[in-house]
């Protein structure tokens, strides 16, 4: 016979403690001591209640992880940032600040200071300064957060590979910001254009080489809101007797000169008068300008070959001795007779 049916009293008795127990269980679990969180944010999160602070939490809850920007140690403050205030030991003037039109935060009991211009540290060092010399606070420990950045960008447009709009926080040199849009195609110049959107600051041209050794694009700035422009290289015709006449595009950085125009035209013909060659350049004023080229003596080497300007015009003439040459040796070898060797 089972011992429940011999001591009916125990089996409820059993009962009676496990609905005790059950109910031990609920308490602690309402009183904050559940079954530990798997997986999500941890217990640290949680800041612990402050008093004296209408329940004001000592911290905030910690963030998830994000890239810093690449620009981020050079970074100053502009209107439309905003930012999060934290003040150590002082956790009533915690405060969410925007940046306003006029570059001014409002901060709580101080009013407007002007953050514009500034890094994180320097624009929390003026709210400490302006909190103890309003003597609302004695040394106080101010911490600045960037919650929200301001839509900054600069157009890249011309001669590069990725063309287009892209973000840029602070200042970069020339070098990095052509390197973003995918560096320069073949077809650019020597020339690049930087449009500034400060009304202040003037338009640049920057005019550069090639060369390992020169620095003007890591020494010209490159400003948020700022448009650059590389443009294309200037065309040069090459005409007359020459074996491809045509336009051809200053290649290499926009640098071309006369002997090497000839050859991207497959050099001269058998007909070319090259004692009478012909540099035509557009002067600045609209009037044009010929001069002789000197094509014997460059290639001997006796002469630097000259260096080409944009629209810049080589001629070279027909020699009437050499096509009435010529063309008589074509008729004689059309007219010849053509011998078998059997």
């Amino acid at each position: 016979m089972p011992l429940s049916h011999l001591f009916p009293h125990v089996r409820v008795g059993l009962a009676i403690v496990g609905l005790f127990a059950l109910a031990c269980v609920s308490a602690i679990a309402q009183q904050g001591f559940g079954a530990p969180k798997v997986g999500g944010t941890s217990s640290f999160d949680t800041a612990p209640i402050l008093s004296g602070n209408n329940g004001t939490s000592g911290r905030r809850p910690l963030s998830s992880v994000s890239a810093v920007p690449e620009d981020f140690a050079n970074l100053k403050l502009s209107p439309g940032f905003l930012l999060n205030m934290e003040v150590y030991d002082a956790p009533e003037f915690s405060a969410d600040l925007r940046i306003n039109v006029d570059g001014n935060v409002n901060v709580p009991m101080v009013g407007a200071i002007h953050v514009s211009g500034e890094t994180l540290t320097g624009a929390a060092s003026l709210i400490s300064q302006r909190l103890q010399s309003a003597k609302i606070l004695n040394n106080p420990q101010v911490n600045l957060n960037i919650t929200q950045y301001a839509g900054m960008s600069v157009s890249v447009l011309g001669e590069v590979h990725n063309p287009g709009r892209m973000e840029l926080l602070a200042p970069h040199n020339l070098a990095d910001v052509i390197a973003l849009a995918g560096g320069e195609t073949q077809y650019a110049g020597n020339t690049i254009e930087i449009r500034h959107a400060t009304p202040s600051l003037r338009q640049d041209i920057i005019r550069y080489s090639r060369d390992k050794n020169d620095t003007i694009q890591t020494n010209s700035l490159v400003l948020p809101g700022d448009t650059v422009t590389v443009r294309r290289a200037g065309i040069v015709y090459v005409l007359g007797s020459v074996n491809r006449p045509g336009g051809y595009i200053m290649q290499e950085g926009g640098e071309l000169d006369l002997t090497q125009a000839l050859s991207l035209a497959y050099g001269t013909s058998t007909q070319a008068a090259v004692g009478s060659m012909k540099l035509i350049r557009k002067l600045p004023d609209g009037k044009v300008k010929e001069i002789d080229v000197p094509y014997r003596s460059i290639v001997k080497g006796k002469v630097p070959s000259p260096r080409l300007q944009a629209e810049d015009v080589i001629y070279v003439p027909v020699s009437k001795i050499k096509s009435i040459l010529t063309a008589g040796l074509v008729a004689t070898a059309a007219n010849a007779a053509v011998y078998r060797g059997y």
